[in-house]
């Protein structure tokens, strides 16, 4: 990969988020590789489905849980031009959630958009 990005080759990265924000290390671990993905300016996207879409919800307090709200980080990513935020439909709604309830600007989509993005993507990493 190094001498690839020395090439100037750029690709498609998705992050896919599977799980929900706390209880687990997969969400922030998830946020971390994608700021190091795009630190190496690769073309990087991230999709929200399943319990993931949680990671994004509005006004999460983890106070009683004891543990760091890493969510805000999500506001900060156009900072690392990282823009191309997708979350599926039907999870969303499965979940009683909608595009208000989201703490960050995201392009909703329903999971047959969602399969066509993952096929179009060359690096897939899924938390």
């Amino acid at each position: 990969m190094e001498e690839e990005v020395q090439s100037g080759v750029i690709k498609k990265f998705l992050y896919i988020n599977r799980k929900a924000p706390h209880g687990t290390i997969y969400a922030h671990e998830a946020l971390e590789v994608v700021l190091i993905g795009a630190a190496f300016e690769q073309d990087v996207s991230m999709a929200f489905i399943d319990d993931g879409v949680f990671q994004l919800k509005k006004n999460q307090n983890t106070e009683h849980i004891e543990t760091k709200n890493f969510t805000k980080t999500y506001s900060a990513l156009e900072m690392y031009d990282v823009e191309k935020l997708y979350v599926e439909r039907e999870s969303l709604e499965e979940r009683g959630l909608s595009e208000s309830d989201l703490s960050v600007e995201v392009k909703v989509i329903p999971s047959s958009e969602m399969k066509e993005l993952i096929r179009n993507s060359e690096v897939i990493l899924n938390f």
